[in-house]
């Protein structure tokens, strides 16, 4: 089985920066690829980001390339999604997620999913 749990929501000012955390347990956690996902109000929920577990592969939806970024820390199991130059589309509660490939990942499946994380952007 594999667990996520994520961390680091928070509220920050457009143009802002936060990091975002997953950390995931079980023994075959390193299996899958990782991805982020978010839905924020009156919407529905939209991939974010993925990445192999080994950091091969990554992609990203035209709305946050270039100005996010995830990555891993193997020693930890954890993925992180760095977010820069935020703006107020990016409020929502993000969700990390596990899957079989970042293929998957970007086509909206995961396998396991995590509580979500709360992120508020002000002007």
């Amino acid at each position: 089985q594999v667990q996520l749990v994520e961390s680091g929501g928070g509220l920050v000012q457009a143009g802002g920066s936060l990091r975002l955390s997953c950390a995931g347990s079980g023994r075959t956690f390193n299996r899958f690829a990782m991805g982020w996902f978010r839905q924020a109000p009156g919407k529905e929920r939209e991939f974010v980001a993925a990445i192999s577990w080994g950091g091969a592969t990554s992609h990203y939806s035209d709305s946050v390339k270039g100005r996010f970024t995830v990555s891993t820390d193997n020693t930890k199991n954890t993925v992180y999604m760095q977010m820069n130059s935020q703006n107020v589309e990016d409020k929502a509660v993000y969700y990390c997620a596990a899957g079989p490939s970042t293929s998957t990942l970007v086509a909206g499946k995961g396998d396991y999913w995590g509580q979500g994380t709360q992120v508020t952007v002000s002007s």
